[in-house]
């Protein structure tokens, strides 16, 4: 006798969330569409869209068009206060 769809246990794997580490952080984030990429700080996220404040407002984007999201570096001798 086969299990229905229903009946069959469901396992979710655990994806490594990255995401979370990028939140307050400076972002380049490039689309899989190509044009100009987006700079801006990671305000907030949920399993689909991130939220990005950039200097001319806030920008939506869908985590499915994303190519790359890359890390805006600090300048050379930047030493955060503790």
């Amino acid at each position: 006798m086969e299990m229905s769809e229903d009946e069959k246990p469901t396992t979710r794997q655990s994806m490594p969330q990255f995401i979370p580490k990028f939140k307050g952080k400076k972002v380049i984030i490039r689309l899989i569409s190509g044009g100009q990429p987006v700079t801006g700080t990671i305000d907030s996220f949920n399993s689909y869209e991130i939220l990005l404040l950039t200097a001319k407002g806030e920008i939506l984007v869908f985590k499915h068009a994303i190519a790359t999201i890359e890390i805006v570096d600090e300048p050379r001798g930047y030493k955060p206060s503790l």
